[in-house]
């Protein structure tokens, strides 16, 4: 494999965009079950932005990696340690189900707050003129772009993703041989996905959104 130093340097800036995100996202999960009662994420250390707590070695780095490096070969798979929380420690403010909705929600939204955050950072420096074209791209690029595909992605209903948790949450208990059947099956489903045209499909909007958002940030900066 012959590789140029350009697709060395893009993959690792992809990777450490992803490895920030990621943790984002994870302690999104972790801070708020804990805001519901459940100490396991502080104990297992999960209440902290740091890397060394959220980051699994294949799905955070090895494998991010080797997509951006080989994408003919690899289709993009990642994934972060996953935060263990137990429902039935959730304080009784609210019911199980909705707590466990909650904390699922939390990571996606997470990263819609980081994609603000960086947003903001684009238009505030980049319209005070000390933000350089080569650190305002690599922000929209490895951050703000990756923070948006994961809080829809992560959005999509099926499991073992945060949308089915949401979903289950929504579902009124007539409803529930659909969560039953997204549990048993929702793996199978979400790896047909990766290896045919139809994820990239049902990601299309959200492409043509962070387009749309990217533009509106080029605009606001050079308004």
């Amino acid at each position: 494999m012959d590789l140029s130093a350009d697709q060395v340097r893009v993959a690792l800036f992809f990777v450490i965009g992803f490895v920030v995100s990621t943790c984002v996202h994870e302690f999104g999960h972790a801070f708020v079950a804990d805001r519901l009662g459940d100490r396991i994420p502080r104990l297992q250390g999960r209440l902290t932005l740091s890397p060394m707590a959220h980051i699994d070695p294949v799905g955070t780095l090895a494998l991010p990696l080797l997509a951006t490096l080989m994408p003919a070969f690899f289709p993009f798979l990642g994934w972060g340690k996953p935060v263990q929380t137990n429902p039935a420690n959730y304080t009784r403010r609210v019911s199980m189900k909705t707590g466990t909705m909650l904390v699922a929600a939390a990571g996606p939204f997470m990263n819609l707050v980081l994609a603000v955050l960086v947003s903001v950072v684009v238009v505030t420096l980049g319209r005070a003129g000390v933000l350089s074209p080569a650190i305002q791209d690599g922000l929209i690029r490895y951050l703000l772009l990756i923070n948006i595909i994961l809080l829809f992605f992560n959005l999509i209903p099926i499991g073992p993703l945060d949308g089915a948790a949401v979903l289950a949450g929504l579902l009124p208990p007539s409803m529930q041989r659909i969560n039953e059947l997204n549990r048993k099956y929702g793996m199978l489903v979400l790896l047909a996905l990766f290896f045919t045209p139809a994820l990239m499909f049902l990601m299309r909007p959200v492409i043509r959104l962070a387009a749309a958002w990217v533009d509106l940030l080029h605009k606001m900066v050079s308004a």
